[in-house]
């Protein structure tokens, strides 16, 4: 008996399906690149040439969805790690593109580096539950040339798990390309291992850019999984109310369906978003608040409604530090999407409204992942786990402990034993120097640290990939 919750009833699901089909007919969605326009218009879609406005029928729509397939595998450089969509459990990725990191001997806050990249993707590694590894932060030591690059390829040699990252402009497309056919061995097995897959974040609201957009386009080529991931933000770049927030996130999801189905028909799409509301004291963001949660778990619905893998922005959190409040938003925005069955909560490790790392938050928010698993897994009802005849030795008055089946029970998933959580006697707990979550957190990421890189690449691989970013650094540099 599995635990689990809805956001939308089947009849609300088919009425956002149909104010989306309204948004993508009769407001349109705004395409800057040229080829993406000549795509659609090739296959129905009525373009405005002067305000580069697309008109999206209800058919297009339609034909995207026959043929965007249901599943598929996101695999990993370490085949152990393959992560198939949909999932049969709640998976997590990294929450990307920090700004900032707290440096982990210091406990200073500062622009983030390559090792805080680094440090993150493995300790990301050694949780169960991460699936995705998205980059966690820019590298203000990368060259602003070749960035993505420099993240991308780095991620691959720190990270044995499947890579999950943005590509910016066609020119970045090859040295992608190279590296993984380096990692797998040739491009025919890029395609078919799809070690890694590409955010794509379209502009709220209703529009799309042009030189991300034609640099997917180039991907799909080669089967990549693309992740739409639209961030309408309510009372700001998408309308104040929930539902029509979710309408619109909906409808920019679907026009990038649409465009990478007609131009490369199959390629895997991953239903994802990471919709915010509007602090309307500052005019910013919010990603921790209760409404970010709803819409996105909303659109979790809508991805099942279509039949679609998907991601959605959860375990999120706009404190400025750990402590409370981070414990209390994170968990709050992860519990409800896992019940409702997400395959994917993307916010792992990251404080401030996704701005800051912090290397002892990702073990955190893995125990908070941990303790959400068990809730969605529920009680057990089978045969196994009725007792009766231990109710029936034990008699009024007595005990379980000495029963076989207490032995069994202790040792068995069905008792979830947290690794940061204390559950020691106050004298115990004391003895131990009082130490809270993050304390602990904090002892796993040094031993994680401190060990050898786990998986790694061989030297010759390693090697290969460390001049592609060299050759894409002098390269890209010379075409700006």
């Amino acid at each position: 008996m599995k635990l689990s919750c809805q956001f939308l009833s089947d009849d609300e699901r088919r009425r956002i399906h149909a104010d989306s089909l309204k948004i993508l007919s009769e407001v349109g969605v705004a395409f800057r690149s040229a080829t993406a326009r000549k795509i659609l218009a090739d296959n129905g879609a009525r373009v405005d040439a002067d305000s580069h406005i697309v008109s999206i029928p209800e058919e297009m729509v339609a034909q995207a969805l026959k043929t965007a397939p249901g599943s598929f595998v996101l695999g990993a450089r370490n085949a152990e790690f393959d992560f198939p969509m949909p999932s049969p459990f709640t998976g997590y990725t990294l929450d990307g593109a920090a700004t900032f990191a707290i440096d982990f001997e210091t406990g200073e806050r500062r622009h983030a580096l390559t090792q805080d990249m680094i440090d993150g993707l493995r300790v990301f590694e050694e949780m169960p539950l991460a699936s995705i590894a998205w980059p966690p932060v820019h590298c203000d030591d990368a060259s602003p040339h070749s960035s993505a690059i420099h993240v991308n390829l780095t991620s691959f040699i720190h990270s044995s798990k499947h890579i999950q990252n943005e590509v910016f402009s066609i020119p970045e497309v090859p040295y992608l390309i190279e590296a993984m056919a380096a990692i797998v061995g040739g491009e025919d097995a890029v395609v078919e291992r799809k070690i890694f897959s590409a955010t794509y974040c379209t502009i709220p609201p209703l529009g799309h850019g042009g030189d991300m957009c034609d640099a997917y386009l180039e991907l799909a080529k080669y089967g990549v999984p693309i992740l739409p991931y639209p961030m309408p933000c309510a009372g700001s770049t998408g309308p104040a109310s929930l539902y029509s927030d979710t309408a619109v996130a909906n409808a920019e999801s679907l026009s990038a369906l649409v465009l990478f189905q007609m131009a490369e028909p199959g390629t895997p799409i991953i239903f994802g978003h990471a919709a915010g509301v509007t602090n309307f004291g500052l005019g910013s963001f919010m990603e921790g608040a209760p409404e970010s949660t709803l819409i996105n778990g909303a659109l979790g619905d809508m991805a099942r409604f279509y039949g679609l893998p998907n991601t959605q922005s959860g375990c999120l959190s706009d404190a400025k530090a750990p402590g409370p409040q981070a414990s209390i938003e994170k968990v709050l925005s992860t519990l409800p999407l896992v019940l409702s069955g997400v395959d994917v909560v993307q916010g792992t490790g990251e404080l401030d409204t996704s701005q800051l790392l912090v290397q002892e938050q990702i073990v955190v928010d893995h125990e908070i992942a941990c303790l959400c698993k068990r809730f969605r897994d529920g009680v057990d009802v089978s045969d196994a786990k009725d007792h009766l005849a231990d109710v029936v030795a034990a008699g009024p008055g007595g005990h379980f402990l000495t029963r076989p089946s207490t032995r069994e029970a202790c040792r068995s998933d069905e008792f979830f034993l947290p690794t940061l959580c204390d559950r020691n006697s106050y004298e115990m707990w004391e003895a131990l120097g009082q130490p809270d979550v993050y304390d602990n957190a904090r002892q796993k990421v040094s031993e994680i640290l401190s060990e050898p890189l786990k998986n790694p690449l061989t030297d010759d691989v390693v090697g290969e990939l460390e001049a592609i970013m060299r050759k894409a650094e002098r390269e890209l540099a010379a075409r700006a």
